[in-house]
């Protein structure tokens, strides 16, 4: 008998070929016939009509709504500088296709390869964050990207510690509620990918990959109480650490202040306020709102969703986050139909991941949260940003083509995980992900 094949893996599980690699026997109806072995290469579905149509739809959606808002937020000072009112709505939609190439791109990958990449990810991920720290852009005493802004390593980092994350918590299996094997690794390695990124500073980005790591900890099994330590941990910490930073610690008093007197709290949440009062239920109109016009800081990237609920109004506003809501229930329900640990895991990690940066976003406008520079997914203007977001939903669509491409013998791919009982997750210390098992 033939060896069976060895490949390179990261996780400890064992080695099993692909389901693409061996035939499906279909038995004849005829009493005695023989049976036909029929590859399973022929019963896969195309690329284009394995396609995630709802949630391709929900990130098109949003990036039609982010180009209308970037034009009408940016049209009067890019005329100003440069002559024309679409120099920088053009470069918004160079990025935007540049992320629709990285989204075909990732989208067409197996995502089973980023599995074995994740070690080296992780390791490209540690030195970009430590270079831009030594030759990175100083930008108001910051250094957080390279080429005058056109490259944030801090942006790709909360992408990459996803993928880590999902390839090493799929690969721990129960031993991630150990408190040697689970957490104390767990907490190593966002402590380093933390540190470098609050050293920036970039007090946002550090939050993101902490609450997305920390959430997707919890999915793969993690110990209630170990992970309430971090999370108490990360509090103390990041409080201290807002204490001192100058930046930081304005913003955080002026919020605690706002909570009881909106007068006292800082300029920014000030005049998002105003953006959402000007706006009513239905808006002032498209191109019409007035706080772009140098009173919101930022208004076609940190402050866009005031621009949003002031030109389209409450109504305009809610439709957006209907928008991110359904997102994320699709985005939960391909991890949840995903066919391996690692699929279900990176799946439920982009999602968190996506939604996590938006209501950041969202709650500072609505000055829910203190001030802090974190762009819109999907509809603010950005290079890493937008681009790096467009890789993930890529992604997502990448684990649910194949899901659909390969489903288990025998089973619907819109119903393979159905049967799975809906208990895991509990004391037994296994995924609380109903498609994070092995198979």
């Amino acid at each position: 008998m033939a060896d069976q094949p060895i490949a390179p893996q990261f996780t400890d599980e064992p080695y099993a070929p692909l389901t693409g690699a061996a035939p499906t026997i279909i038995k004849s109806a005829a009493v005695g016939a023989r049976p036909v072995s029929v590859p399973v290469v022929e019963r896969r579905r195309s690329v284009l009509s394995a396609l995630d149509l709802p949630l391709l739809l929900m990130v098109m959606m949003l990036l039609a709504i982010g180009a209308m808002m970037v034009y009408s937020t940016t049209f009067f000072w890019s005329y100003e500088t440069t002559g024309s009112e679409s120099t920088i709505f053009l470069q918004h939609a160079r990025n935007m296709g540049i992320g629709f190439a990285m989204l075909l791109v990732t989208y067409l990958v197996d995502y089973r390869i980023w599995r074995r990449l994740a070690p080296l990810l992780l390791l490209f991920t540690i030195a970009s964050l430590i270079a831009v720290l030594v030759f990175g852009d100083n930008v108001f005493n910051a250094r957080r990207a390279f080429i005058q802004g056109s490259y944030q390593p801090g942006e790709l980092a909360e992408l990459m510690i996803v993928i880590f994350m999902a390839a090493w918590l799929g690969s721990k299996r129960a031993r991630v509620a150990s408190f040697w094997r689970g957490l104390v690794p767990f907490s190593f390695i966002i402590s380093v990918i933390g540190a470098l990124v609050i050293a920036q500073p970039d007090i946002s980005t550090a939050a993101t990959i902490f609450v997305t790591a920390g959430l997707m900890f919890f999915l793969a099994g993690a110990n209630i109480w170990h992970l309430g330590g971090i999370l108490g941990t990360m509090g103390i910490t990041g409080f201290i650490l807002s204490q001192q930073l100058d930046y930081a610690q304005g913003r955080v008093s002026s919020f605690f202040s706002g909570l009881t007197d909106l007068t006292t709290t800082n300029y920014h949440a000030q005049q998002a306020i105003i953006a959402f009062l000007n706006g009513g239920w239905t808006g002032v109109g498209l191109g019409q709102g007035r706080q772009k016009y140098g009173f919101l800081p930022a208004p076609h990237t940190d402050s866009i969703f005031a621009v949003i609920g002031e030109e389209l109004g409450v109504v305009g506003a809610i439709f957006v986050v209907l928008l991110y809501i359904v997102l994320v229930v699709r985005g939960l329900q391909i991890a949840r139909r995903a066919r391996d640990p690692f699929g279900a895991l990176l799946a439920s990690g982009l999602t968190l991941w996506i939604v996590t940066k938006a209501l950041i976003n969202i709650a500072v406008m609505l000055n829910l949260l203190p001030s802090t520079g974190i762009a819109l997914p999907f509809v603010s203007f950005g290079g890493s940003s937008l681009v790096t977001v467009m890789m993930g939903a890529g992604l997502l669509l990448s684990i649910a083509r194949v899901t659909v491409q390969n489903p288990p013998p025998g089973v619907k791919p819109e119903r393979q995980n159905d049967a799975q009982a809906d208990h895991r997750g509990g004391r037994d210390g296994r995924s609380r992900l109903s498609g994070a098992r092995g198979r």
